[in-house]
């Protein structure tokens, strides 16, 4: 197809034109690949389901008493996630908002996952008065998921 009189293109050779295709196809590789690592920033934000756990901040909170869920996570766990959605959730709400949400990271926290006696990611336990009151694990449901958080309050 001619190019118009007058169009950027209508004195360009093949090799230019060709060289205006491969930059354009440059460009809209680079446009996908920046969409897609902004996706995996904003995918990681929402999935994280509580803060960071230390061990200096648990053991201030169970020393005041404070009702504390721990949430013993994998990154490459699909209940995980699931769970992240509930516990998100709640953490959002006005119900929870004096529950601190501590989350555990399965694979790099190994000394902690051996101070709670944990066999499996996707675990949570309640702690509430000092005291461990309940824990489950492998839980997808999210009633089930809801009524284990309300043990929390």
């Amino acid at each position: 197809m001619p190019c118009k009189a007058g169009s950027p293109q209508t004195n360009l050779n093949y090799k230019d034109k060709k060289s205006i295709t491969l930059i354009q196809s440059l460009f809209h590789k680079t446009e996908i690949i920046i969409y897609f690592v902004l996706f995996l920033f904003i995918y990681q934000q929402a999935s994280a389901a509580g803060k960071f756990y230390t061990q200096q901040e648990f053991d201030s909170l169970l020393a005041l008493g404070k009702p504390i869920v721990v949430h013993i996570h994998a990154d490459w766990c699909g209940t995980c996630k699931a769970q992240d959605v509930q516990i998100n959730a709640a953490m959002n709400s006005a119900e929870f908002k004096d529950v601190t949400f501590l989350e555990v990271d399965y694979d790099t926290q190994r000394k902690i996952l051996k101070f709670f006696n944990i066999k499996i990611q996707s675990t949570l336990i309640i702690f509430k008065n000092g005291k461990e009151v309940d824990r489950i694990a492998m839980e997808r449901d999210a009633v089930e998921l809801l009524t284990f958080l309300k043990k929390s309050l």
